[in-house]
C-alpha cells in the first residue's frame, strides 16, 4: 500500500489520517479536506463495525459511512487510492504495521487508538516531505500524538468560529431617554430601530435603558420594527427577571418557529419551555419533551432493568421534575390539569428518546429538545428537518456542561445552531444568566 507523489514543483497538499471518531461524528467527512489525501486506518472499519446496529444517530453515521467504502472498494481504495472527485485528494485504507518501535520502549498499550497513531507516524516517516496530520476528536490521543512528534487538530468543518460568541453573550443594554419608553408603551406596533440608533438582527432581545426605568424589548423582523417585551403569565409561571420574560416572549411568538434557549443550571430554561408548551395546546396537536441519552462513565442502557421506557425512565426524570412543578405548584386550572392527563394517556403529549425520531414528520408538534449541548450538528440538523408544518422547536442546554467526550464548546450541535441560525426571522436565541432556582443553588454555582 503506497501513497501517491506529490507532482514536483507543485504545492504538496497534506496527508490527514482519520480516527474513527471523525467518520462516526460526520459520515460526510471524506468530502470536507478539499484538494488533501485522506488516509483511513484499517482498524477504523473494526471499530466502526461494533457501532452498526442501533437506532442512535451514531449507528446512521457507522451503517453510511460502512456504505459509502463499499460503494468504491473495488476501485482500489486498498491499493493506491482512489480520486474522491474534481478537486479533491485521494482516499486509501491502510493496514498499517502495528505499533512503533518507539510507542513499544513506551510501554504503549496495543490498543485501536494506538494503531491510529502509529499509521499516522509511519506515513510522516515515509513522506518527509508532505504535512501529515492526525485528525481526531479524542484530546487525549492529540495529546500523545503530540507527544512523539505527530502533529494532530480536531475535525474542524462543523466547529464554531473562535470569535463567535453569539451563544454566551447576555442581553445588551441601550440607553435612551424615559419618552422613548412612553413612546414603545403607547404604541404597540413598535418604534423604528432608527429611533434608537440600533442594529438589531432578526428577533434580537435587548433591554432599553431610562433615565428612571428599564425596559426589554425585541426587534421583529418582519414589522421591522422594535417592540416591547410584555412579562407575560404562563401556566402559573410568572418571569423573575428580563431574561426569562424574554425566554417566555419568543417561545410564546407564533412567528418564531426555533428558539435557542441557553444559560447555566437553574436558570428556568426547560421550565419555561415546558410552561410555554402547555399554554398553547390549542395550537398544536402534540407536545413532546426529549433529551439525548448520555450514559455515565459510558455505560450502556442494557446494564438497568426493565423494558425500554424503564430503562429510559432515570435519564427522563429532569422532565418529569419539571412538569410536576408546573402540574402541582403552580395556578393551572382544573381543565388544563386534566387536559394534560388526557394528552399523556392518549400520547399525544410525550416524553421520549430522540432515537426515536429519526423517519418521522413532525406537524402541529411543540418539541423541546432538553440538554441540547450534547447533541452533534448532525444530529441537530437530523431534528430540525423533522419538522412540518405548524411544528415549533425548542432546544435548551448549557455549554459548560457537555457530557460527550467528543464535544467541546465550539463542536456542539447548539452552539453551531446558535452561530449558523442567527439572523433568521424563524429563530431567536436568549442566553440566560441569572440563576433562579434558589439562593443556595446561585451561590454554589459561582463558588464551587
Amino acid at each position: 500500500m503506497a501513497i501517491r507523489k506529490a507532482g514536483q514543483g507543485k504545492k504538496q497538499p497534506k496527508i490527514f489520517v482519520l480516527d474513527t471518531n471523525v467518520l462516526l461524528h460526520d459520515y460526510k467527512a471524506l468530502h470536507n479536506f478539499e484538494e488533501n489525501d485522506i488516509v483511513i486506518p484499517l482498524v477504523d472499519l473494526e471499530e466502526i463495525d461494533h457501532f452498526k446496529k442501533g437506532n442512535e444517530q451514531i449507528n446512521f453515521n457507522a451503517r453510511e459511512i460502512m456504505r459509502s467504502l463499499d460503494k468504491i472498494s473495488e476501485q482500489g481504495l486498498f491499493e493506491n487510492g482512489i480520486s474522491l472527485g474534481k478537486g479533491k485528494g485521494r482516499l486509501i485504507v491502510m493496514l498499517g504495521r502495528g505499533l512503533t518501535e518507539e510507542m513499544k520502549r513506551a510501554s504503549m498499550a496495543d490498543i485501536p487508538d494506538h494503531r491510529i497513531l502509529a499509521v499516522a507516524l509511519d506515513i510522516k516517516k515515509a513522506h518527509p516531505e508532505r504535512v501529515v496530520r492526525l485528525v481526531t476528536k479524542d484530546v487525549n490521543l492529540r495529546m500523545k500524538a503530540k507527544a512523539l512528534g505527530m502533529p494532530a487538530e480536531d475535525y474542524l468543518t462543523d466547529k464554531t468560529p473562535e470569535e463567535s460568541d453569539y451563544v454566551k453573550r447576555k442581553i445588551s443594554h441601550t440607553k435612551v431617554s424615559d419618552s422613548v419608553l412612553a413612546q414603545l408603551y403607547q404604541k404597540p406596533e413598535g418604534i423604528s430601530p432608527k429611533t434608537l440608533r440600533v442594529n438589531p438582527a432578526n428577533n434580537e432581545y435587548f433591554d432599553l435603558i431610562g433615565e428612571s426605568s428599564r425596559m426589554p424589548v425585541m426587534y421583529n423582523g418582519v414589522t421591522k420594527s422594535v417592540v416591547r417585551v410584555e412579562k407575560l403569565n404562563v401556566c402559573g409561571i410568572s418571569p423573575r427577571n428580563d431574561e426569562q420574560a424574554c425566554a417566555l416572549d419568543a417561545l410564546m411568538r407564533p412567528q418564531i418557529q426555533l428558539v435557542a434557549l441557553t444559560g447555566v443550571a437553574g436558570t428556568g430554561k426547560t421550565l419555561l419551555a415546558l410552561a410555554a408548551a402547555l399554554a398553547q395546546l390549542d395550537d398544536f396537536k402534540s407536545v413532546l419533551l426529549s433529551r439525548p441519552v448520555i450514559p455515565l462513565q459510558n455505560q450502556d442502557m442494557g446494564f438497568l432493568p426493565g423494558d425500554a421506557n424503564e430503562k429510559l425512565q432515570p435519564y427522563m426524570l429532569p422532565l418529569y421534575d419539571n412538569l410536576a412543578v408546573i402540574k402541582n405548584k403552580t395556578r393551572i386550572s382544573q381543565r388544563e390539569y386534566s387536559r394534560i392527563e388526557d394528552m399523556q394517556k392518549s400520547g399525544a403529549f410525550q416524553i421520549t428518546p430522540l432515537a426515536y425520531i429519526r423517519g418521522r414528520s413532525l406537524s402541529e408538534t411543540f418539541f423541546i429538545i432538553d440538554e441540547a449541548q450534547n447533541l452533534t450538528p448532525h444530529e441537530v440538523k437530523t431534528i430540525i428537518t423533522r419538522a412540518g408544518e405548524g411544528t415549533k422547536l425548542v432546544f435548551t442546554g448549557d455549554i459548560r456542561q457537555i457530557d460527550s467526550p467528543y464535544l467541546d464548546s465550539r463542536s456542539n450541535g447548539l452552539s453551531y445552531l446558535c452561530d449558523r441560525m442567527f439572523g433568521q426571522e424563524v429563530f431567536a436565541h436568549i442566553n440566560l444568566v441569572k440563576g433562579e432556582r434558589s439562593a443556595l443553588a446561585e451561590i454554589a454555582g459561582k463558588l464551587l
